[in-house]
């Protein structure tokens, strides 16, 4: 874990755009005014409860009953000024408590959904989402499970973020306040025969200074065992939604036993560092028990002896039991807190990290390259060398003109590098140098199309709104792909990636391409997964409902290449630089 000064500085930085240059920023601060205001108020309170329970106390001792009825349901005049009754001040104390905590809540919501945004706005920016998963540079150490860094995470530092300033900003109040009275109330106290004023302040500083000191050396390892702990919960549920996510695919290779397995040395791991996490609570939480057991008896014994001589009477000891109690625990506050803390520093270093991530992987991005449009309606490759991410060259000096009307079949062994070019072309791949030009309407399609979640509309209309096209031509593309069956689907609602085989995914690919009706179509093996008959299908229907547009294929069956004018081969023998030349042979029955 990085020392205190860096983890305060990812903190301030985590906190600052929300309150400083957010468009949310005066109400924010307005809220976070409001919830100070409140939580100092309740500090004076414990003050004047202070006095109250002096009096009340006194009015105890001496037997006085209408004190005590005044005290309780009124008010009295003392020798210290007017005391209100201790139900006016229940109620105020009552009502700030409710209200503090209301106001907190919804300043903590309004923080998180701010956060949020801005991360989700980041991680989608200049694709750096998928750059990190590129990449395995220094600075994009920690990015693993980014789901549960945006919504566990920066809950968790929303909360206790607020939680721990406004209560250490709280405790300092009021040790400031006790300590006055603290003051007052001690006396003199001779060591050695020399006088020592305000006796019982040092001895709850010299107590709380050991207490801190002691602490941390039991409880500094919190923090990174915390670190880890939110990783392998992670890692653990991550593994549990792959299985969910490939439920057909492991009951096909009756792979429920090595699932099971993985599961459970991916549980083994939480339930070790827990263990050690529970280990290392239970020293630090003795020591804290024990620390706040003495201190409740703790200055009582310190008090009594000016008690018991008369010095003072009963309402004054328990005054001054209660200020030094106030002390105490004030200047305790780090012990009583270490275990918050601990959790709290784990995850801003999850959040800094994770950020830091993100910044350099936008960079990265504009590091590759950034396919500029085609003036002349043709794709261009200038000087193109396509690196992978540990900067081994798998194709160098490219150049490449491709002119509409000209489908294009591109071929090439396992690993050549025939995807990488694929992404290239669309302008997602990061690791390269050179200039790209692809005509504005150009569409891609993986042998993965992606499938989101939602109604079968919004699956075909991805990523264009889903009121962009119309029931009738929903349909009639969905009876072109060969899935008449859904035509009376497109309202449902289901987990359409389980619900649809890998096949039918790549025809709902096709269905999206006639509706977007582009010029360029880059197809990477996109259909892999159909039988060869239903493969010369779906490229006549192209043909056939896209007679303009032009096709850039990665596939190896026959029956694709029949569909394109000109053939390409990547060529990349192993451990060597690939080339791109055009080829008069049939194309390789290989994949990528």
């Amino acid at each position: 874990m990085r020392g205190i000064g860096p983890f305060l500085k990812d903190a301030w930085r985590l906190s600052r755009p929300y309150f400083v240059t957010s468009e949310e920023k005066w109400s924010a601060r307005g809220l976070l005014l409001g919830i100070i205001a409140m939580n100092l108020t309740i500090v004076g309170l414990s003050v004047i409860f202070s006095y109250w329970r002096r009096e009340f106390y006194n009015a105890l001792q001496d037997k006085d009953w209408r004190a005590f009825l005044e005290l309780l349901f009124f008010y009295r005049r003392t020798p210290s000024g007017f005391m209100p009754g201790f139900s006016a001040l229940a109620a105020i104390q009552i009502a700030l408590y409710v209200y503090s905590v209301y106001v907190n809540q919804l300043l903590q919501i309004r923080w998180r959904r701010w956060m949020t945004r801005a991360f989700l706005a980041e991680w989608l920016a200049d694709r750096a989402y998928y750059n990190i998963s590129l990449t395995r540079a220094p600075g994009a150490i920690g990015t693993d499970n980014p789901d549960q860094r945006i919504a566990e995470d920066l809950n968790d530092f929303t909360s206790m973020t607020l939680s721990l300033s406004l209560d250490l900003l709280s405790n300092i109040v009021s040790l400031g306040s006790f300590l006055v009275i603290l003051w007052g109330l001690s006396g003199t106290l001779l060591v050695f025969g020399i006088p020592v004023p305000g006796y019982m302040v040092w001895v709850a500083l010299a107590y709380a200074i050991v207490g801190t000191w002691v602490t941390h050396l039991v409880g500094n390892p919190l923090a990174l065992l915390r670190f880890k702990q939110q990783r392998v919960e992670a890692d653990f549920r991550y593994a549990l939604v792959r299985v969910r996510e490939n439920m057909e695919s492991i009951a096909l290779y009756r792979g429920e036993q090595e699932e099971a397995v993985n599961l459970r040395e991916r549980f083994v791991a939480l339930i070790a560092n827990w263990r050690q996490i529970m280990t290392r609570l239970k020293l630090l939480n003795s020591l804290v028990s024990g620390y706040s057991q003495i201190a409740i008896i703790f200055p009582y014994g310190v008090a009594a002896p000016r008690y018991f001589s008369g010095a003072m009477q009963l309402g004054g000891l328990m005054q001054t039991a209660g200020a030094f109690g106030s002390v105490q625990d004030s200047m305790s506050w780090f012990v009583q807190s270490y275990a918050s803390i601990a959790q709290w520093r784990s995850i801003v270093e999850r959040l800094a990290t994770f950020h830091r991530a993100i910044v350099q992987a936008r960079a990265e991005n504009h590091g590759g390259f950034e396919p500029s449009p085609s003036t002349d309606g043709n794709v261009h490759l200038d000087n193109v060398t396509m690196t992978l991410p540990d900067g081994t060259k798998l194709l160098e000096g490219v150049n490449l003109e491709l002119t509409p009307g000209h489908s294009i079949v591109i071929t090439g062994r396992s690993g050549s590098g025939k995807t990488t070019l694929f992404r290239v072309l669309s302008g997602i791949w990061p690791f390269g140098t050179g200039q790209v030009k692809i005509p504005p309407n150009s569409f891609f399609l993986p042998q993965r199309p992606y499938v989101p979640l939602g109604t079968l509309r919004h699956v075909i209309t991805y990523p264009n709104a889903m009121d962009a096209f119309g029931p009738q031509e929903m349909g009639q593309v969905l009876r072109d792909v060969g899935l008449p069956q859904l035509c009376d689907r497109l309202d449902h609602d289901d987990n359409w990636p389980m619900r649809l085989s890998m096949g039918e995914q790549q025809r709902l690919g096709f269905a999206r391409a006639l509706l977007a009706k582009p010029d360029w179509i880059f197809l990477d093996e996109a259909t892999a997964s159909v039988d060869p008959e239903a493969e010369t299908d779906l490229y006549r229907i192209l043909k056939e409902r896209l007679p303009n547009a032009t096709l850039v294929s990665i596939a190896h069956r026959p029956s694709v290449a029949a569909f394109h004018e000109k053939r390409m081969n990547v060529d990349r023998p192993v451990g060597e630089v690939g080339t791109l030349k055009e080829s008069a042979v049939q194309p390789e029955a290989t994949g990528d």
